[in-house]
């Protein structure tokens, strides 16, 4: 892979200083839940509440029951501690559905956002991010919120409360303790502030890598047939190990910072207990022939399973501060989709919204992808109502990219396009759009049924229209011999479909649609010759009574065409009929001669010209 495709498929690193500007937006998703999350955050206090209590029932079980040998009343003891747990059990039952209902419902709330984003976005932003990059946006990194709403935000609240509950514990059980069993507690923080900053990297690390990996997977999947037919299957997979190798040791590094901290603050907490135990057994024995003790044996206990429970909300404290950072990774990158600018849109008070009667006007039009490696170059041209036109001229040249200018997929750098003599800028989007229908070589036919291929979600369009549609471009007579007609499943990009019977269902979407201009890029350039009749015959079908622009056809539609342009490296360079521009003898007769050494040279139907690609 080239550095510039490498480049293509990275992305770059997270800087610490959006932190706290993300964290703030990523909150805000938690404001239409508000009344849960109360609900929430009070069942989490209640439980660590009853969490707090363990050790002290656990003192007064050993220095009212156990020491002294009594058994009176234990049993009613012994049911309130039983009592303790299941009321623990159930609070924790019930915080847990409710985080993970919140959870689900922002993950919900952002995907929806997300899609509705991209299919506003413009194609250009397609053509600068891969799609494996934006598919990663919608799923891996949404889910990195899940574990924030779910466990993160609520539990580390819930984890502080238990930290002040138990050092306040401790300090009225036994302050001199208390202030002992604390001594670790600085080293746990410096640990734990290692941790985080070293994870946070490899977290950032590990989303970049994973963005990347399903990039090429995308690319390389969907082009699994061009990868086998030029053997490129070897080169791939070096590749894909290559990218695959990156990912591993990104996670491999994250789980090296585990494995330090985890057995560290193990380590720290035994050190805590044993300093507990030393001082704690000391002062016993020293103070045993005193009276009145302060200092019990059930009360070094509950300083031992304190201290225990102390550690462990620290501890989950830097897991929720790295859940928290996974997710602002996560979050910093799908915000930065969220915020990417739509550059095409629809005025506010636009001076056309209806249907179109189909005239089209170029006015000294320059247009350029990147800077100013123009495109198109002062092309200036008109077609009226109802008129054909075709497109002609070597790769290269221009001819898609009128047509992707003419429906607003870009806009252009210099002059005007006009429709029904409005700038098509100050057209509604929508309204649009609407009036255009596009037939391709490379028939797109979605996951459903035939039926729902052809009338694409328009609830508007019936299932009357439906077959009327497929019947007038003679593709009912191919929908019939499916099993289950206009209900047969379709499968990804039409499978199991022939190249013809899927143009053919193109044809009929584009019919049912009922579009004032009609665009057909080289739609017939792929069709075997068995085919060619009956696709001709839904060709001209489509075309009646409508303005259609054609790109790179066969030379019989060229023929019917009333006017051709030629366009060679993006200037409009001849304009006229076939017999005229072979009579000039200028690029179009060139590009003639070039396919078929002067045959037909007189404008006599038959044969192709020649089959440019799309710019």
């Amino acid at each position: 892979m080239s550095n510039e495709a490498q480049k293509f498929h990275e992305e770059a690193a997270i800087v610490k200083s959006y932190d706290w500007s993300t964290s703030k937006r990523l909150f805000g998703y938690l404001r239409p839940y508000w009344r849960m999350m109360i609900l929430a955050l009070a069942l989490t206090l209640l439980t660590n509440v009853l969490i707090s209590l363990q050790p002290y029932f656990t003192k007064v079980a050993v220095d009212d029951f156990i020491v002294p040998k009594r058994t009176d009343d234990i049993w009613l003891f012994a049911f309130a501690f039983f009592g303790l747990f299941l009321f623990r059990f159930i609070f924790s039952y019930l915080q847990e559905i409710i985080l993970n209902v919140i959870g689900q419902r922002v993950m919900f709330d952002l995907r929806t956002q997300i899609f509705t984003k991209l299919q506003r976005l413009q194609v250009s932003y397609y053509d600068r991010h891969p799609v494996g990059r934006i598919i990663t946006r919608l799923t891996s990194d949404v889910d990195s919120l899940n574990e924030l709403f779910t466990s993160g935000v609520i539990e580390g609240l819930g984890d502080m409360v238990v930290i002040v509950a138990i050092i306040g514990a401790m300090l009225w059980l036994d302050w001199q303790l208390a202030l002992v069993s604390l001594v670790t507690v600085p080293l746990l923080f410096v640990a734990t502030n290692w941790f985080r900053k070293r994870a946070r990297i490899g977290f950032d690390k590990v989303r970049t890598r994973m963005a990347k990996l399903n990039a090429f997977l995308q690319e390389h999947i969907s082009g699994a047939q061009t990868v086998q037919l030029f053997n490129a299957e070897e080169r791939s997979r070096r590749r894909f190990h290559e990218i695959n190798d990156d990912y591993r040791n990104a996670n491999i590094e994250t789980i090296y910072y585990y494995s330090i901290f985890y057995p560290m603050v193990e380590m720290i907490g035994t050190i805590g207990i044993a300093v507990i135990i030393w001082f704690g057994g000391y002062k016993i024995l020293t103070q045993a022939s005193a009276a009145g003790s302060a200092l019990t044996i059930g009360t070094v206990i509950a300083f031992i399973q304190y201290s225990q429970q102390l550690f462990q909300p620290i501890r989950n404290l830097s897991d929720k501060f790295n859940v928290l950072q996974a997710a602002i990774v996560a979050s910093h990158r799908v915000f930065l989709l969220l915020d990417e600018e739509v550059e095409i849109v629809g005025p506010k008070n636009p001076k056309k919204a209806e249907k179109a009667a189909g005239r089209i006007e170029f006015r000294n039009v320059w247009f350029a992808y990147k800077n100013n490696d123009w495109v198109l170059k002062d092309v200036s041209f008109a077609i009226e109502p109802g008129e054909s036109i075709a497109l002609v001229g070597h790769t290269g040249s221009g001819k898609t990219t009128v047509t992707n200018l003419l429906m607003r997929f870009y806009d252009v750098q210099k002059g005007r396009i006009l429709l029904d003599g409005v700038d098509v800028r100050e057209w509604d989007l929508d309204s649009l759009r609407r009036n255009f229908a596009v037939v391709l070589q490379d028939v797109f036919l979605f996951s459903g049924t035939i039926a729902d291929n052809i009338r694409l979600g328009n609830s508007e369009i019936s299932d009357d229209k439906v077959r009327w549609a497929a019947r007038e471009v003679a593709a009912e007579k191919f929908i019939n011999r499916l099993s289950k007609g206009y209900g047969a499943i379709v499968k990804e990009r039409g499978a199991g479909l022939s190249v013809g019977q899927k143009q053919l269902v193109s044809f009929a979407r584009a019919l049912a649609f009922d579009p004032s201009i009609l665009i057909l890029d080289e739609a017939t350039s792929s069709i075997d010759t068995e085919t060619e009749q009956l696709i001709q015959r839904a060709v001209n079908r489509i075309m009646e009574n409508r303005t259609s622009l054609v790109v790179a056809h066969r030379l019989s539609t060229i023929q019917r065409c009333d006017r051709i342009l030629v366009f060679h490296h993006g200037v409009l360079r001849e304009l006229g009929t076939h017999n005229e521009l072979i009579g000039q003898k200028g690029l179009y007769w060139r590009l003639f001669q070039l396919q078929y050494g002067g045959e037909g040279a007189s404008g006599s139907d038959g044969g192709l010209i020649p089959a440019v690609g799309n710019t």
